[in-house]
């Protein structure tokens, strides 16, 4: 069967509505989620659990059909990899680091820590329909020396006064975690991953110099270090809350396929501008609220990249409050059967 998802990552121009996913669609807007949580005891529990987290990678697909699954997991597996404490606890709380001293450096001692995620992406893949995408994912380096430097409030500051401060460490850091992201998405690409998006949650506010050095230079470097081992491999970027100027730095230099835009930037423009498949970016308020304002703002994104190789996604994860007929009506308004 064919798969929409990747003749558009491959550059394709599909004559009809363009294929659709969602950032964070197995999550607590759903029922079915909620039970398989309660289930698994605890987030991490379920992320180390790979019939669990492969169930949940599914659910969204039996309910809605979307063209791709992307695995249950998260960002902040890295740095448990990596030997550093994370609890999640309302969200993830991490003792902040001043260096790399005790971080672990061996791929082969991150694996077993890994190995659930690339168990689950087996299983899912299982349960997946040739035309059905089942996607990897790991956090860039930035977003994850930000968590592990302090966490992603009070605009990054602990991880840019550690750059300023102490630029020969902070590189350390950044380039354990780039060749740690890279052996991870290389992992799930061999566990049946067809491809892999790279999430940068933190990337938006950085001065040019910054964004350029922490944030396009280890995205450049993640997708040659895959590329040396899958040629073939398709990897999207989301570099969420970069400016124009940094947009098409990011996708004119780091050799991505495809590129996710966040709500902020506008999609006309990216058409015009970027040069690579494009993501995106249906705020997820908007879906929230349903009505009219999900309907103008579906046909505006639609409108825009008409003709073009394009993937509907909204601009950053789904919400927990999100009406599940909500998304059955974008399911619809996208594909055109309203």
């Amino acid at each position: 069967m064919k798969c929409l998802f990747l003749d558009v990552i491959n550059g394709g121009r599909p004559p009809g509505p363009p294929p659709l996913w969602m950032m964070r669609q197995a999550g607590r807007y759903l029922p079915e989620y909620r039970e398989v949580r309660a289930k698994a005891g605890s987030f991490l529990g379920l992320c180390g659990n790979p019939e669990l987290a492969a169930e949940v990678t599914l659910q969204p697909i039996r309910r809605f059909g979307f063209d791709a699954a992307i695995i249950f997991s998260d960002i902040l597996t890295i740095p448990i990899a990596l030997g550093h404490t994370v609890v999640f606890d309302e969200g993830p709380k991490l003792a902040p680091l001043a260096s790399v001293a005790g971080l672990e450096r061996d791929p082969e001692k991150w694996r077993p820590i890994l190995a659930p995620v690339y168990e689950a992406l087996r299983i899912a893949r299982e349960g997946l329909d040739d035309d059905k995408a089942l996607l990897g994912f790991a956090g860039a380096p930035w977003t994850l020396a930000v968590y592990l430097a302090g966490g992603g409030n009070d605009e990054q500051k602990a991880a840019r006064l550690w750059a300023y401060r102490d630029p020969a460490g902070f590189q350390q850091l950044i380039a354990l975690l780039t060749e740690a992201v890279a052996q991870h998405l290389i992992w799930q690409l061999d566990a049946g991953a067809d491809a892999v998006q790279l999430f940068d949650s933190w990337a938006g506010g950085l001065p040019p110099e910054l964004f350029a050095r922490y944030v396009v230079k280890p995205g450049a470097a993640i997708v040659e270090k895959i590329r040396r081992v899958k040629p073939d491999a398709k990897i999207i970027g989301f570099p969420r809350g970069a400016t124009m100027a940094g947009l098409e730095s990011y996708a004119g230099t780091t050799g991505v396929d495809a590129l996710s835009l966040d709500p902020s930037t506008d999609m006309t423009w990216a058409v015009q501008k970027l040069g690579v498949v494009l993501q995106g970016n249906l705020d997820p308020l908007a879906l929230v609220a349903g009505g009219e304002a999900l309907r103008t703002a579906v046909a505006e994104i639609l409108s825009a990249t008409q003709g073009k190789p394009f993937v509907f996604n909204l601009g950053h994860g789904i919400l927990p409050p999100t009406p599940i007929e909500h998304v059955h009506e974008l399911v619809k308004l996208v594909r055109g059967t309203v």
